[in-house]
């Protein structure tokens, strides 16, 4: 036995033990029949059967978003750390952000999400916690995501890692860091780049089973830009960037998001490799077939597999209708997201911290003067005690909505 089977099939203590080993490949080598393969529309595991992707994004975690800290301006991550430096001082805010990225996404977060019903976690990531500035690879999002990958491994998960901030932005908003324009894909600099480190993560974790696939560029191009030119840009930076995967991770699945913030294929012709799966976003939408009638129409072109990469934060009832419709159709999710700051639109809710509204209107710049250290440091403090899995509150209600477990 090899791989995923091998894996499943001991006991806990085992089961992290050969995590462990496969994360630093001294593991016995792992075969291509011992990973998730795409078979016309479906993903198929190692024994044959049929997965459905039941999903959940760890977001905010790798890749800060601001209107998950409740910032309406600062909501970029380089404007969000410029916020706590501003707040805590370089060093002190260093130390918050170690803290932060420790305790945001555990192993007990991990054990609950699989004990609810969850078979995927999907991970988003920045590339400056992977590579500088020059491209050297290197950072603490690579032990980081060691962890959490080990942690999956053994739990009986599987991983998706996301780059949602690529160098140089590839969306033209600003959860991918960049300067509001998707300059990757005008920039060869930044392709290189982003290529580069595709090919790391997949030296990394060449035939780890409990990797599913790459999800290569998180909301591509948005609408607003000059669509015609970028468009017919992405095919070809996911065919290179396949290309660098494959010659170090060769049968691993490859994910690949359509135009315009993932809502569009019409740029995509027929698959250009094997193993290629097809991902979109949508939030909010008819839950009636027509809302996702344009993607049936390109699988059954193609006979290729969809997955809805990202959706929810709306209400309890929409997301098991929307969820509903996509399991009728043979298509797997993963909604958005694990863990927010005080909504009930999340799996988990981390309880709003005292004064933390004076926190964001200084972060947000709507008052100058900076609130008291003693506001400051109590704030924060309440802040890194709530986004441990143990502090807080878990919606059972929204659980059922995904058809998972619905009380402890």
């Amino acid at each position: 036995m090899t791989g995923r089977t091998l894996v499943s099939c001991y006991s806990p203590v085992m089961r992290l033990l050969v995590a462990l080993l496969l994360l630093l490949g001294l593991a016995a080598p792992v075969h291509a029949e011992a990973l998730v393969r795409i078979e016309g529309r479906n993903f198929v595991e190692p024994d044959g059967r049929v997965l459905r992707l039941k999903g959940i994004s760890l977001g905010n975690w790798l890749m800060p978003e601001g209107y998950m800290f409740k910032f309406e301006v600062a909501k970029s991550p380089r404007q969000i750390y410029g916020a706590f430096d501003r707040l805590l001082g370089p060093e002190r805010a260093a130390d918050f952000w170690r803290r932060y990225r420790d305790s945001y996404v555990t192993e007990d977060d991990i054990r609950f999400i699989k004990s609810v019903g969850f078979n995927m976690v999907r991970v988003p990531l920045h590339w400056r916690l992977f590579m500088n500035a020059e491209g050297e690879i290197g950072g603490e999002g690579w032990s980081l995501l060691d962890r959490v990958v080990g942690w999956a491994a053994a739990a009986g998960l599987y991983v998706i890692p996301d780059l949602h901030a690529a160098p140089g932005g590839q969306t033209g908003i600003n959860h991918d860091d960049g300067p509001g324009y998707p300059l990757m894909f005008y920039v060869r600099r930044d392709r290189d780049l982003t290529v580069k480190l595709w090919r790391a993560v997949a030296q990394r974790y060449r035939g780890n089973p409990a990797i599913l696939g790459y999800d290569i560029l998180n909301e591509p191009i948005a609408p607003y830009h000059d669509v015609a030119t970028l468009n017919a840009r992405l095919e070809p930076f996911y065919k290179r960037a396949t290309a660098a995967i494959r010659d170090v991770d060769p049968e691993r699945i490859v994910i690949l998001a359509g135009g315009q913030w993932s809502s569009s294929f019409a740029m995509f012709g027929p698959p250009f490799a094997r193993n290629l799966a097809y991902t979109y976003h949508s939030f909010w939408a008819s839950t009636k077939r027509d809302s996702i009638q344009r993607h049936l129409n390109f699988a059954n072109l193609y006979d290729v597999p969809l997955f809805l990469g990202e959706t929810g934060e709306l209400t309890d009832e929409w997301n098991a209708e929307f969820r509903r419709l996509h399991e009728t159709h043979g298509i797997g999710w993963s909604f958005w997201t694990y863990k927010n700051l005080d909504t009930p639109s999340t799996i988990v809710s981390i309880s709003r911290p005292d004064g933390w509204n004076e926190i964001v209107a200084y972060a947000d710049g709507a008052r100058k003067d900076k609130p008291s250290q003693e506001l400051v440091d109590r704030a924060i403090g309440q802040y890194l005690e709530g986004i441990r899995f143990t502090s807080g509150t878990v919606h059972w209600s929204y659980l059922a909505s995904l058809g998972l477990r619905s009380e402890p």
